[in-house]
């Protein structure tokens, strides 16, 4: 009869678990990671959102430092060079639209304004009415999509048929209207400045309804959760559960919206300059140009094609990125 298997004693066992434990490096302890560091580790892998976000960062800064880049390229974006241009056909003598040395970009017909400076100043038109009107957007659009899906009721089925009526209006067409009738001077600003506040505040009203339904449709689901019923069980009041527990878990969806929202506001702006009332010459604005080159495009399509370039780039910019944030946000993704 052959003798039994050793079998290890309950003594045994804290000594072997000592020995592995020891047996690890100190250097490879598991360590946690945050939901940041795993969306941004995410993002880092997609190599197309990385490449938005550099151009986003880019025309950022080109939009802040207009003045000094214009400087540095020795043009002014209203400054008119009747010299470069052809007396008899109004367009820029030269190929490619008057382009060398001195106007990378070329010159504008009829004026000779230089056009790479036109088109660094009017990036600071389209970037700054879509960064504000998304944040207008943003504020109204979490502030009452919280309340309604949190409180229910009666404030859920106003606030979401105010929603359903706003996203009935045209949207474009009543900005049109709105923007021709205001005066030239209001709260202080005028001309350009009345346009621009007026243009930020606009689409960021008619933009906020779709912020509001994301928002309204994650609180409903959030306020559900294990983790609020606890909050409730504790005490916790209504402005705790909503500032504490709601919120931060909306900031995923929000700033996911956001990234969204601001390539279509941008693309509204021009729209409404290209129609002619957006911003007023003499300030620079992409769809500006666009409406210009117009007349010049079989005799000068390089006026035409820049500013064209300069929306497209910045729109799949922002387009890409904000891709790239949504699929590092979503814990489902498959990225």
């Amino acid at each position: 009869m052959t003798a039994p298997l050793h079998e290890p004693t309950a003594e045994a066992a804290p000594n072997a678990a000592a020995e592995a434990a020891a047996a690890v490096p100190p250097g490879k302890a598991v360590q946690g990671r945050s939901l940041g560091r795993i969306a941004w580790e995410r993002l880092k892998r997609d190599k197309l959102a990385l490449t938005g976000g550099v151009i986003v960062v880019v025309l950022i800064l080109v939009a802040v430092f207009a003045p000094f880049i214009a400087d540095l390229a020795g043009q002014s974006p209203n400054e008119h060079h009747e010299d470069l241009i052809d007396p008899l056909f109004s367009t820029p003598t030269g190929s490619f639209g008057g382009m060398s040395g001195d106007h990378l970009l070329g010159v504008e017909p009829v004026s000779g304004r230089d056009v790479f400076a036109r088109v660094v100043y009017g990036a600071r038109i389209s970037l700054l009415v879509g960064f504000l009107s998304a944040v207008v957007a943003v504020i109204l659009g979490t502030v009452l999509g919280t309340l309604a899906g949190y409180f229910g009721g009666w404030l859920d089925a106003l606030i979401s048929r105010i929603m359903d009526m706003l996203l009935s209006f045209p949207q474009l067409l009543f900005i049109i209207a709105l923007v021709s009738v205001m005066p030239n001077s209001l709260l202080g600003l005028s001309g350009t400045g009345v346009r621009l506040f007026v243009m930020i505040l606009v689409i960021g009203f008619f933009g906020w309804p779709y912020v509001g339904r994301v928002v309204r449709g994650q609180t409903l689901s959030l306020r559900e959760r294990e983790y609020v019923d606890a909050a409730r069980s504790l005490g916790a009041g209504r402005g705790y559960i909503l500032f504490k527990e709601l919120l931060p878990n909306l900031v995923a969806p929000i700033i996911v919206y956001s990234t969204m929202m601001i390539p279509t506001n941008i693309l509204t702006e021009a729209a409404l300059s290209f129609l002619g009332v957006g911003v007023k010459p003499p300030t620079a604005s992409w769809g500006q140009m666009l409406s210009s080159a117009l007349s010049y495009y079989e005799s000068d399509p390089m006026y035409m094609i820049v500013p064209g370039l300069a929306i497209f780039v910045t729109v799949l910019a922002f387009n890409l990125f904000g891709d790239g944030v949504r699929d590092a946000l979503d814990p489902k993704g498959s990225r």
